[in-house]
């Protein structure tokens, strides 16, 4: 199992969540696919923008994490 998953940053004596390190990893991928979806006049045929880019997120999110097994070299 990979430890990247579980390590727990310090920030000027605080401990930070591990998710709340995912999270903000997820938030440039999410920015550049963002702006590429506008470019692209993608969000027209979108009905509902921010629920849109909130499910995007989630599911970015997600990938991150379950792809980090993969990454660290470790199993499942």
């Amino acid at each position: 199992m990979s430890t990247a998953a579980f390590y727990t940053p310090e920030a000027f004596g605080f401990y930070l969540p591990p998710f709340m390190m995912w999270a903000v990893v997820t938030l440039l991928p999410f920015l550049a696919l963002r702006w590429l979806l506008g470019v692209a006049d993608f969000y027209r045929l979108i009905w509902h923008r921010p629920l849109f880019d909130t499910a995007l997120y989630v599911i970015m999110l997600g990938m991150i994490i379950l792809g980090l097994p993969a990454v660290g070299g470790g199993q499942g």
